[in-house]
């Protein structure tokens, strides 16, 4: 009876109880994360105790006076940093960390892209936490159950438990500080015990001085000096140039068809008649769409924490508004949300816009995603250009389109395609079908253009912001849908992968087989136009007279990560055992590159940080005819 009574009162120790609670949590993490099987899964379980340990030997020395209270807390806060990971690994293939936590209040514009990322099955990691905080709203044994552990019991056991736990935490961290690869420190380390680090953690770039960079200094590191006479150079002087930035447009969509059905006729015919880059692909970061912006305009990487939109929007970029002010362009950028979405109010004014349109101008009518469609960002822009070609000066406009946004379910209204049935009610068919839309939508806006006479005098530019079928959001059933398009397995550089064509007055279209990404876009278009950046430090190159390239990747892929004409490399530890995922499929390899290139991708993105943090903010600076005080809201 005395012993039976010893083993009830230790089993329901609340140590034990909600130790065992978090191991059924890490275990949940691991599956559907790492992927996990039986390999390494007890050294996540050490790892993973040992941290929890520790937290929980905190509670019993310091927090005795209403202990339950504090272990549900604690299983909250917990239990929350663990759903975090789950949900941003699904869309983002990243392990979430304070710095992408700390852009939780942008999560209200895009719930409904994070609600249809939950498979029901991942709520049940909170359900002790429903059960027990139910039990201490209804239940007055559970609650005398409460108040009976308020004492303090143990303390040196604990106390040594506490020394004992950080002990082998740090052991767990300490062997893998050096690593590159986040996802793999994070499982080496224990999520817990990474997200500590991360919190803490140095900056992988390597030490380069801002002075150093110039654009000889980039060119060097590339090997992409610029010819002498370099190819198609004031190809399209004088003429408009109008970007149109399409959201989530990957470049399987191009030249597709289901069952016989073209899913983007008109992008079809602008890649057979205009300049065609299959191989381009995305560089954006944790800002996604607003990052686009940033990276085509400025030829610049990413920051490696935070959106652009947010970390660099205090600087003086330099920027393609500028360049092209500066050689007689009206310049204006056009998106159908709101301008503080992602901060952006403060990046155009960094980025020396003239004007910006946002829903103030183009009103809340036809809404598609979170803005009015694209039918109605067309169709209002049309008129806008028409008025601004009338000045007699060229311009140079950015439109940022929507429709096509996660979670990809446009109104019926807007469908204008009939999919096959087994395409039904999967992400991939509700991505066919808004992308579909967002084709419609741009064929009536080209048809526009050429109405009212700008399409033969402009430079018309189109590329995907980023990818929009995340290889980690797919169940099996997506998986086939996508094997049956691609006719082998769905990889890592086929999401990455994005469409860039060119549409250039009196050019012949050719397809261009380089490497490229969305860095090149400012120096390619620069040499069309026949502005020089020879003076001005970009990191992009112009893919009309280069066939090599150099792609440095961050956030959707790990810290060493780049893309090149051998493929997409992911670092391991680091470059020795990295991976290869090759650029039109198959398995992966051991590195195909040099490790002379893995250094010098790292380096050049180390050389764009410190770049970028050297200049000058822009409050340090006399208000003058480019200053970015000047830009204008368009309302109606």
């Amino acid at each position: 009876m005395h012993n039976g009574y010893r083993w009830r009162s230790f089993l329901g120790k609340p140590f034990l109880i909600f130790s065992i609670i978090m191991i059924f949590k890490m275990l949940l993490v691991w599956f559907i994360v790492f992927n996990g099987g039986t390999k390494d899964l007890f050294k996540m379980l050490l790892t993973g105790i040992a941290s929890i340990g520790f937290i929980f030997c905190l509670i019993e020395s310091f927090a005795y006076r209403k202990k339950l209270l504090t272990y549900l807390i604690s299983d909250l806060i917990l239990t929350g940093i663990y759903f975090a990971i789950i949900m941003y690994y699904k869309y983002f293939g990243v392990i979430v960390t304070y710095h992408e936590l700390r852009q939780v209040n942008q999560v209200s514009e895009v719930n409904s892209s994070v609600i249809s990322l939950m498979d029901p099955y991942f709520l049940f990691i909170f359900t002790d936490i429903v059960v027990a905080f139910a039990l201490m709203a209804f239940s007055r044994r559970f609650r005398a159950w409460g108040k009976m552990l308020s004492f303090r019991e143990g303390r040196s056991w604990f106390a040594a438990g506490q020394v004992l736990a950080l002990a082998a935490c740090t052991a767990a961290i300490l062997p893998y500080r050096q690593d590159m690869n986040e996802f793999q420190q994070a499982k080496n380390m224990g999520i817990l015990n990474y997200e500590v680090y991360a919190t803490f953690a140095s900056s992988k770039d390597l030490p380069i001085g801002a002075e150093k960079v110039t654009p000889a200094m980039v060119e060097q590191e590339k090997g992409s000096a610029e010819p002498a006479q370099p190819a198609y150079w004031e190809a399209a002087k004088g003429k408009n140039v109008i970007i149109i930035q399409l959201e989530a447009f990957q470049n399987f969509l191009i030249n597709l068809k289901i069952d016989g059905k073209e899913i983007t006729p008109n992008m079809n015919k602008l890649a057979a008649e205009g300049f065609y880059f299959p191989h381009f692909f995305q560089q954006v970061g944790q800002g996604n769409t607003a990052d686009a912006e940033y990276v085509v305009n400025t030829s610049l990487y990413v920051p490696p924490n935070g959106a652009a939109s947010e970390v660099y929007a205090n600087k003086e970029l330099p920027s393609m508004p500028k360049a092209f002010a500066a050689n007689g362009y009206q310049t204006a950028t056009f998106h159908t949300n709101n301008v503080v979405f992602w901060n952006r109010d403060q990046l155009y004014k960094a980025l020396g816009w003239e004007k910006y349109y946002d829903d103030g101008f183009f009103g809340k009518e036809d809404p598609v995603a979170f803005g009015p469609s694209d039918e109605v960002l067309y169709a209002k822009t049309s008129d806008e250009l028409a008025r601004m070609q009338q000045t007699g000066k060229p311009f140079y406009v950015q439109l940022i389109s929507m429709s096509g946004h996660h979670p990809f379910r446009i109104p019926e209204s807007k469908y204008k395609m009939e999919l096959p049935a087994r395409y039904k009610n999967t992400l991939v068919g509700d991505y066919i079908e808004a992308q579909n839309y967002a084709d419609y939508a741009l064929g009536q806006f080209i048809n526009e253009l050429k109405q009212k006479g700008i399409w033969d005098n402009s430079v018309i530019v189109l590329y995907g912001d980023h990818q929009g079928l995340p290889i980690y959001s797919l169940n099996n059933n997506e998986k086939k849908l996508m094997k049956e398009i691609y006719g082998r397995d769905y990889a890592l550089p086929d999401m990455m992968n994005i469409p860039l064509i060119m549409s250039v007055p009196n050019e012949k279209s050719k397809v261009f087989q380089q490497v490229g990404g969305q860095s090149d876009i400012f120096p390619t278009v620069s040499n069309l136009i026949g502005v020089s950046l020879k003076d001005q430090v970009h990191f992009g190159q112009d893919l009309l007279n280069h066939t090599t390239n150099i792609l440095p990747e961050r956030y959707y892929l790990p810290s060493g990560s780049f893309i090149s004409d051998k493929g997409a490399f992911v670092p391991g530890s680091g470059y020795t055992d990295g991976i290869t995922y090759p650029l039109e499929g198959g398995p992966v390899t051991t590195p195909l590159d040099s490790k002379g290139t893995y250094t010098v991708a790292h380096r050049l993105i180390s050389m764009s940080d410190e770049y970028v943090a050297s200049l000058p903010k822009i409050s340090d600076k006399d208000v003058n005819p480019q200053n970015n005080n000047k830009m204008v809201e368009i309302t109606k």
